[in-house]
Parts: structure tokens; sequence; C-alpha cells
């Protein structure tokens, strides 16, 4: 007899949280929904079968026989909505970032370990096969010496983006820790996938972290960064990103060597190996995190994603939620395009300036200091 599918309850649905929705009902069965909004007609979530209620406590308090939950909420509720659950009884997936400081995430390491419950964060890159291939060419030394990992993501956001919640944008609200800015929420991943491949999983693992913040829009948080991250036992890992783009362009994660490099497109689960001149590329597999939470319950393996393994992800949280407020690019700099909520800033040169902070191991304030050294990027 087959087993029966994990019945799954996800906690907010609409943005994001629509497309867990959907893999709920794919890898397990849909069993209850949560939001404050109701439903969307003719979604999956509207369906007969399935329950709204529009809070956490409603849900826990209807006894669904619950096997997982899925926490797609805002950045500032994970910690108290995910210790809820996981003392529920429910397994959770977590969506990224797992918590918005570094005591909230140390607590939450207690509760899943005190409850026995699992815990997977989010970040889908992890879940790509193409990691193992980066791995492998970098033990067989298909590149030489590693001399430093350099992530890149040059995006376009729009003024709506920064709309679209009461959190957006903000690095605290209501006196609460939310830390939405590029490196933390919306290039997470490059941030998250560059420590895999350098070997950082726990907070142990980073001893340094430099910064420099800025941003274009007008928002608490920053929209154009660096960040320089030591790690203990592996290479440097470099991020350096912007939702200011002139182009946006998938983002990726490079392992430079002394005789080659590695370029992982992990939106695209793509590995372009340059080594002697030529250049090998491959496409990869991508394992449903969900998919493997419920996996894992049965059959006890190992989670690809467990929240353990994000403690160096969360040092890097904590030293941006804890830094000056990012300086204000002046307006000098900055190009808007469109009207209203589809207007965007454009930062000429920035998408150069980044490429050359990723590849030079260099901070971006050393290259770019919005001034009359702009003309340097720029020529």
């Amino acid at each position: 007899m087959a087993p029966e599918a994990a019945r799954i309850a996800v906690i907010g649905i609409h943005g994001h949280g629509a497309s867990h929705v959907l893999n709920a009902g794919r890898v397990g069965r849909l069993v209850a929904v949560v939001d404050p909004r109701p439903p969307q007609p003719q979604t999956p979530a509207a369906d007969d079968d399935v329950r709204w209620f529009t809070d956490l406590d409603s849900l826990l308090a209807a006894d669904l026989a619950l096997d997982v939950a899925v926490l797609c909420t805002p950045l500032h509720t994970h910690a108290a909505m995910t210790t809820t659950l996981l003392r529920a009884g429910l397994d959770v997936l977590l969506e990224k970032p797992p918590t918005t400081t570094l005591a909230e995430f140390e607590a939450l390491l207690a509760v899943s370990a005190e409850t026995g419950r699992l815990c997977q964060v989010g970040f889908q890159s992890l879940g790509s096969q193409a990691l193992e291939r980066v791995d492998q060419l970098v033990a067989s030394g298909a590149i030489g010496t590693v001399s430093h990992l350099g992530a890149v993501g040059t995006w376009v956001r729009r003024r709506a983006y920064w709309q679209r919640a009461a959190w957006a944008g903000k690095r605290s609200l209501d006196g609460r820790p939310v830390v939405d800015g590029v490196i933390t929420n919306p290039l997470a991943h490059a941030t998250a996938t560059a420590l895999r491949l350098a070997g950082a999983r726990r907070a142990v693992d980073v001893t340094s972290i430099d910064l420099a913040l800025f941003r274009a829009n007008d928002i608490e948080a920053d929209d154009t960064s660096s960040v320089r991250i030591e790690t203990e036992a592996g290479p440097t890992v470099i991020g350096a990103f912007t939702l200011c783009a002139e182009t946006e362009r998938p983002p990726s994660v490079t392992v430079y060597g002394s005789t080659g490099s590695i370029r992982l497109d992990y939106t695209l689960d793509r590995v372009h190996w340059t080594h002697d001149g030529g250049t090998v590329t491959t496409e990869h597999e991508r394992s449903d995190l969900l998919a493997d939470l419920i996996a894992a319950r049965t059959d006890g393996t190992a989670l690809l994603n467990p929240l353990a393994d994000n403690g160096a992800f969360m040092r890097v949280m904590e030293a941006v939620r804890t830094a000056p407020d990012p300086q204000p690019i002046p307006s000098a700099y900055v190009r808007w395009e469109g009207e209203g909520l589809d207007a965007h800033p454009i930062v000429p040169g920035i998408d150069a300036a980044l490429a050359r902070v990723a590849d030079e191991d260099v901070a971006l304030h050393r290259v770019v200091k919005f001034s009359t050294s702009w003309s340097r990027l720029r020529a």
C-alpha cells in the first residue's frame, strides 16, 4: 500500500506564497491555508476540500492532524510562528531568511532540538545538483588553487516592489527587526549559495564581515551593496548586489582559481567551467525542498538545508542588521525610468562596478564613492 500523502498547511498564500500552495498540492495533500486575506477564487487554496483560516491560532485549534507546514509570512514573523509550529508537532519548510536576528535563530535552533521536529530553510538554490558539480570540479583541481568566491546580482525592482507590504524595504517595523535589504532578502540566495560553496554552514564558520551598504530608493534598507566574508576554513566570499541595475541578468556565484573559474548561474542550475581558454557548460536537476522534507520525515535522510546549516548566513544577516544605515546615493548618480509605480532607479556604471568587486576582491566603497571619483568607474 502506498503511504498516505503528507497533510500540508501553507501559511501566507499570496505573492510568493501562491507558488507554495501549488507545490504543496504536487508533493503532498494541501489541507489548509492561513492568511488574513481569503484565497483567490479558482486557485487550489480556494478548493472545497482546503480549509482557510485567518490566523495561525485558529489553524492549530482546528486539530487537522497536519504533518507539515510551509511558512511564507513577513520576515519579522518567522521566528515566533516557526516556534509555535514546531511545538505543535509539525515539521516546517521555512522561507528565507529563517529569522531576522542571530539571537532569534539560536533560540529557534534550541526549539528544533527540544521538539525533535524538522525545519528546512527555503533557499531553493541549495537543492540544486549543480552545487555538487561545482564541489567536484574544485576538489579535482580543475581550476587549481581557489582564491575566492564572488557572487553578483544585478536586478531591477520597480517602485511597486517597495510598496507591496508595510515591511518592504524596512530595517525595522514597530520596533521589530525586518532587515529587508538586497543582501538579506531579494538576493539572499546568492549570499547563501556562495557561503555553501565555500563550506561555511554554521555561525562559527564565519570569522569577519565587511559591508558597504547604499540605497538609491527612498527606503530604509540597502538596495546596492557589497559584503566581504572571511571564513574559518574556506575561501573568502565576496557579494556584490544591486536592485538598480542597468541590465537585469541571472545572478551567479563564481569560484575563482589559479588556472580557471567555475560560474554557477544558480537560478538556472547551470555550471560554466572555464579553463585553458575553453568553457564547458552543464545543466543540472534540482530537488524540491518541500519534497525533500517530506522524504526525510519517512526515511530519516538528512535535509538538504536544515536550519542549523544557515548559521553562516545568519551571521551576515546580523551584520547587516547592526550596521549603520545605508548611505543614500546622491540623485546626481541615479537615473529614473518609467512612471508611477512602474518607475525604477538605475545607477549608471553599477553593473561594471559589481563585476569588478567580485572579480578583484575589492569592496564596493573603494570602487565607487559617489563623488567626483565616480568618473573613474565609468571610464
